[in-house]
């Protein structure tokens, strides 16, 4: 076990707060483990609508309009969405239950839920573990592995990866229908495999289509697809009013590194350190670890491109405050022309570089070096 203290509080605040708490994320993250948590500590009601009494238990009228006070989880709330206006007449009652709801997709594929219960529930996503849950030592174990945590806490390496094995087949198999992504499985597998190829890469949709011999628009609702059930995210472009041509298409990053050493068949740490993607790898990996140390939304996080190759792999815009990262994986990093074109073009407070080693030093004017095991400590959250 891992304790997730920061996210049992998060979700605690937003119960006094909100008569819905939405808790989603990745099947197999932990939301179930945190939400029986939280059931224990409130003396809660638990459904899990994945199990057939709980069902049956929840189709007794009687239950929703005199039983249920208190606090209510419903686990898999995705696969019962006729619940949600039901949800918004109990909220909307002055002593009526609050209601904790678990969810392993996106709010984009919860539709119901923003449409019936807008200004009555708070979205929290639980990500996989990270570097100030299972600490810096544990982080080249985490990079290899993922955060999902099964995957993490497995006795070895071996069984790490039959685990995700397990869990990507479960996945395009089962659940993937289940959250109303209509793609065949082998079709499903087929394409995200390929997108293990061009992680940390510039999305083009064309030749991705002609690839898997369908149309953009196909290609896209794919995309789409693992997107909004956590398993990739897409990092837009900022773009700025300069005399430079700036790139205009996202990038892809694999949300888990876990996952994407499985479809690139990485087993081990030293079968990792020598395959050729190992820094488009360690690049995903620090950025989703820069995103929830800041504490920022996905939509404030950008990279910055022109066709002149200066770049910038990470821009934090929120209200005044401009913040740039780089990734470097090497333990002795170095400012380049491009961190200089970035720091004078897009105005930014700082660069901070993360890299591999052990130690935060300064590079120059407004830019430092910043280990990626000392993130938690060198970083400050945005405010």
């Amino acid at each position: 076990m891992v304790d997730r203290a920061r996210f049992r509080d998060a979700t605690e605040r937003l119960l006094r707060d909100y008569r819905v708490v939405a808790l989603v994320g990745a099947r197999q993250v932990g939301k179930t483990t945190l939400a029986r948590e939280i059931a224990r500590r409130k003396q809660a009601t638990y459904f899990d609508l994945e199990d057939p009494k709980d069902l049956a238990r929840l189709e007794e009228p009687s239950l929703w309009s005199q039983e249920l006070h208190g606090l209510v989880v419903l686990d898999e709330v995705q696969r019962r969405p006729e619940i949600f206006p039901v949800l918004r007449v109990l909220a909307d009652k002055p002593r009526g239950p609050r209601f904790l709801v678990l969810g392993s997709a996106s709010r984009e594929l919860l539709r119901q839920s923003s449409e019936s219960l807008a200004g009555r529930i708070a979205y929290l996503e639980l990500p996989p573990l990270g570097s100030s849950e299972v600490g810096a030592k544990n982080t080249d174990r985490l990079w290899l592995r993922g955060g999902f945590p099964r995957s993490f806490l497995a006795q070895s390496d071996a069984k790490s990866f039959d685990w995700r094995r397990s869990f990507v087949s479960t996945f395009v198999e089962r659940d993937a229908p289940q959250l109303g992504v209509a793609v065949a499985a082998a079709t499903l597998r087929r394409f995200w495999s390929m997108l293990a190829h061009v992680h940390g890469q510039t999305l083009n949709y064309s030749d991705l289509a002609r690839s898997m011999g369908v149309s953009d628009m196909t290609v896209r609702h794919y995309v789409d697809a693992l997107e909004q059930t956590f398993m990739v995210r897409r990092l837009m472009p900022w773009h700025e009013n300069l005399a430079k041509r700036q790139v205009k298409s996202p990038k892809l990053f694999f949300a888990d590194t876990g996952l994407l050493h499985t479809f690139m068949d990485v087993r081990t740490l030293g079968e990792l350190r020598a395959h050729a993607r190992v820094g488009a790898s360690w690049e995903g990996f620090c950025i989703e670890a820069i995103v929830r140390r800041l504490g920022v939304e996905r939509d404030r996080c950008f990279f910055w491109a022109t066709h002149q190759a200066a770049e910038l792999d990470l821009l934090v815009v929120r209200g005044k405050a401009r913040r740039g990262f780089e990734v470097k994986l090497t333990a002795a990093p170095k400012v380049t022309p491009s961190m200089r074109i970035a720091l004078a073009d897009l105005k930014l407070d700082s660069i901070d570089v993360i890299h591999a080693g052990e130690d935060t030093f300064p590079l120059g004017d407004r830019m430092r070096a910043v280990a990626l095991r000392r993130i938690d400590v060198d970083i400050a959250p945005l405010r």
